[in-house]
């Protein structure tokens, strides 16, 4: 699904703002069909559970309405109309007037409602969207939803952040031609100095077999530097200026749909070309070993929950840039578009992951003492589960395949690789993604209980990224003993599959302000030093490959005994303020540029 671009034939309106709001408790049987009776109003995009002060809307489970009027623009006639949602969480209905015009599942994808002959320009819709926060075993994430002896519903699930539900990303209204580009797909290589594109442009509508496709790729200048003809081709761009790490250059490949020489359709899509590979235990972007530096990320900021915030974002990659981080994981769902489009700008790494997290409920039963229950039973996350996180990957590389920022598909994190039935589950969706895209290497996020000895999927994956919290969650305060037993876990990992073996999480959670002379949990002293002896080992490891933080900054987590509002293990508060952390990580990561580590690199 191509990310909306205005262009000489294509317009956007934005329908950002305030919408108004109500729970489906207080909005009658058919929303939809009248003016919402709620004096209530939302901003769109924003998670709606903290705006108000409300227990009942913030702890609400179930659907929740949006809805606003919209003006088609008088210039729009004889155009296609397309409603374009960034993302819903979880599930959405759209309801134009009284007619449903699209029904989507999937918090973390957009979708569209084609609006061609049901909307009119120059005239007003009422656009009503019904917005569901339920997780259930068939959904990704997975959860459980009870309802109490009060007759209130509650929600469950097995991913330590908050369920923030909304229309958390940007909605907007768009044009195209009747005959339109409906898809562009490119992928880059090197031969010597030039580099190689290799294009395919799907077209759609209602003559799209009477027109040919063209396209140029333009440089920054705007100069053109290689042309082709047809739906799918190949070019060269000779002394090709590669994306790199650190450097993000972008060409545009321009592409045009033409009938009878005149232009029907215009799309303009950015590449970079860059090449990405695993070789051995080495991980080279553009033949060059590359060592990952960074965090995993929640989209998570105070008010807004899960609402994209450009403000956020261009401080969280100011922040990223000022540690020396070179890249980051999309913990634990894609994100929004505009992340990975200034990913792309600015050069910044990316380990894109789809929101299969909780696939594990071993990890409950950790946490709780109970005997865990088989995770891949039918019951619980067997072959429908795996259906819908089959669409869910589908989706996620079909809208993100065409970013040179993402050199990495992560398929889960902390799923029961241990458990029987794992293999099972994987195998088909590892084959998939790599029909999908056979350019990007796959990962997953291997959980504690997944050990060298007992992980029984690790060889379907190129890269082995590894959760472990020794001197957290096992030997709390004994970083002496934790060293010892990451050593022999990491070189276990890297023994038996040969594979490069990087850190994906490890951390502490710290109270910023709290101050300590001894290994004392949760001072800020604490988490320094055990970063620190995180990064003695990793030095230590010649297949190790790269190191991400958990977490960036701290977020907001569903209340009980295990969190204080919220996991604190960021190295920046929520509001992005740094703890003494940051600074070390700073210290570390602005000598490294990328390369890897010797044993002097830690200081």
């Amino acid at each position: 699904m191509l990310s909306p671009r205005t262009s000489p034939t294509r317009d956007i309106v934005s329908l950002d703002g305030l919408w108004r709001f109500a729970l489906d408790t207080h909005a009658g049987a058919t929303p939809w069909a009248s003016r919402l009776a709620s004096t209530l109003e939302a901003p769109v995009p924003a998670s709606y559970n903290d705006l108000f002060v409300d227990t009942e809307i913030r702890d609400h489970v179930g659907i929740a309405w949006y809805q606003r009027e919209v003006r088609v623009p008088r210039g729009w006639a004889g155009e296609r109309v397309v409603l374009r949602f960034g993302s819903v969480t979880h599930a959405a209905q759209v309801y134009v007037d009284d007619r449903l015009v699209a029904e989507h599942t999937g918090g973390y994808t957009p979708f569209e409602a084609d609006l061609t002959g049901i909307v009119r320009p120059g005239t007003e819709f009422r656009l009503t969207v019904g917005v569901d926060n339920r997780l259930t075993n068939v959904t990704i994430p997975p959860g459980t939803v009870t309802t109490g002896s009060d007759g209130r519903d509650r929600q469950s699930y097995l991913h330590d952040f908050y369920n923030y539900a909304g229309i958390a990303r940007p909605v907007r209204l768009c044009s195209t031609p009747p005959t339109f580009v409906a898809d562009v797909t490119v992928v880059t290589g090197r031969d010597g100095a030039a580099g190689t594109v290799d294009y395919r442009v799907e077209t759609a509508g209602e003559a799209a077999d009477a027109t040919t496709v063209r396209v140029r790729a333009v440089d920054e200048t705007g100069r053109t530097v290689a042309e082709a003809h047809g739906s799918e081709g190949a070019f060269r761009i000779e002394n090709v200026i590669l994306w790199q790490p650190g450097a993000g250059h972008l060409y545009d490949l321009v592409v045009e749909l033409t009938a009878d020489g005149g232009t029907v359709d215009s799309y303009t899509q950015s590449f970079g070309v860059r090449t990405v590979e695993v070789r051995g235990t080495e991980f080279l972007i553009n033949g060059e070993p590359f060592y990952f530096t960074g965090f995993g990320k929640h989209e998570d900021t105070p008010v807004r929950g899960k609402g994209h915030d450009d403000a956020y974002l261009v401080h969280d990659f100011e922040l990223l840039r000022w540690t020396g981080a070179n890249s980051f994981r999309t913990s634990h769902y894609p994100y929004a578009e505009e992340v990975l489009d200034f990913a792309d700008r600015h050069g910044i790494v990316v380990i894109d992951e789809t929101a299969a997290v909780g696939l594990n409920l071993g990890v409950m039963g950790g946490l709780t003492g109970a005997a865990p229950t088989p995770t891949f039973a039918p019951e619980n996350f067997g072959g429908p589960t795996r259906d819908v996180h089959a669409r869910h990957l589908r989706r996620l590389i079909e809208r993100d395949k065409n970013h040179p920022s993402v050199v990495m598909w992560c398929l889960a994190n902390e799923p029961a690789s241990n458990e029987e039935g794992a293999r099972e589950y994987f195998e088909p969706l590892a084959r998939l993604a790599r029909e999908l895209d056979p350019t990007r290497p796959l990962t997953y996020a291997a959980v504690m209980f997944a050990t060298p000895d007992n992980d029984l999927i690790g060889d379907l994956f190129d890269v082995l990224s590894i959760n472990r919290y020794y001197g957290w969650y096992v030997f709390t305060g004994d970083l002496r003993a934790a060293e010892q037993y990451l050593e022999q876990d990491l070189r276990g990992w890297a023994r038996r599959f040969g594979k490069p073996v990087m850190m994906s999480e490890y951390g502490a959670d710290t109270q910023p302000g709290l101050h300590s002379v001894w290994d004392t949990p949760w001072s800020e002293e604490y988490q320094s030093d055990y970063l620190a002896m995180y990064h003695r080992v990793f030095d230590r490891v010649p297949e190790f490959i790269g190191e991400h933080v958990w977490n960036f900054a701290d977020f907001q987590t569903s209340a009980g005994i295990h969190r204080v509002d919220g996991n604190k293990k960021g190295v920046f508060t929520r509001d992005r303020k740094p703890k003494a952390a940051a600074f070390a990580l700073r210290r570390r990561w602005r000598g490294l540029d990328g390369r890897r580590p010797g044993p002097a690199a830690n200081g």
